[in-house]
């Protein structure tokens, strides 16, 4: 062998040093390169858990309040509805009074009245007061003597003989009178129906 060819064999192993070393630094270099990915990767998934259980408890948060909000809101309907229903009628006893107030005058002059007929008109015109005040709040009367017995309107408390053919199957005598609330009935009449 000559120099030559020592030379190109001792440069051969050379260059074939150099590239395995190339070789493996590359291998090395993707190896750390694939660390590197992994702990990036793992912060990757350990924010996603954070952040996956920061949502769930900030819509637990949003649940509780929410349940806590209409629970609140269904208690305080429910009081508004009990003070409604107590206070619901305040509005017509105040205006009942002043006709109570006059029964009271009444009764109390009943005694030393010698005129009976002021006192017939007295009771007239409480009468009439109360019954204007009735008119108003949406109550009247309801029709029944000598109209046809009407079961949604009439309630029959007895039958007798009708005194003439035209009262046969009509009401003949109220017992008790019955009233509409505008177009409600609020209490039937109690009537003697002819038969």
């Amino acid at each position: 062998m000559t120099k030559k060819d020592k030379k190109t064999e001792k440069q051969q192993e050379e260059t074939a040093q150099q590239e395995e070393q190339n070789n493996q630094g590359i291998d090395n270099q993707q190896e750390f390169e694939e660390i590197e990915v992994k702990p990036e990767e793992k912060e990757e998934t350990v924010k996603s858990e954070k952040s996956e259980k920061e949502k769930l408890d900030e819509l637990n948060d949003r649940y509780l309040r929410l349940a806590a909000e209409y629970d609140n809101y269904r208690k305080r309907t429910l009081k508004e509805k009990m003070d409604l229903t107590k206070t619901a009628g305040a509005d017509i006893l105040i205006n009942i009074l002043p006709v109570m107030d006059d029964f009271e005058r009444a009764l109390g002059h009943l005694d030393q009245a010698n005129d009976m007929i002021a006192v017939k008109d007295g009771i007239t015109l409480i009468y009439n007061k109360f019954s204007e005040f009735l008119k108003q709040r949406g109550v009247k009367e309801i029709e029944a003597k000598e109209k046809d017995f009407d079961t949604d309107l009439h309630e029959a408390i007895t039958k007798i003989p009708a005194p003439n053919e035209e009262l046969k199957g009509k009401v003949v005598d109220v017992v008790e009178k019955g009233y509409y609330l505008y177009d409600k009935v609020i209490r039937f009449s109690k009537v003697v129906v002819g038969e």
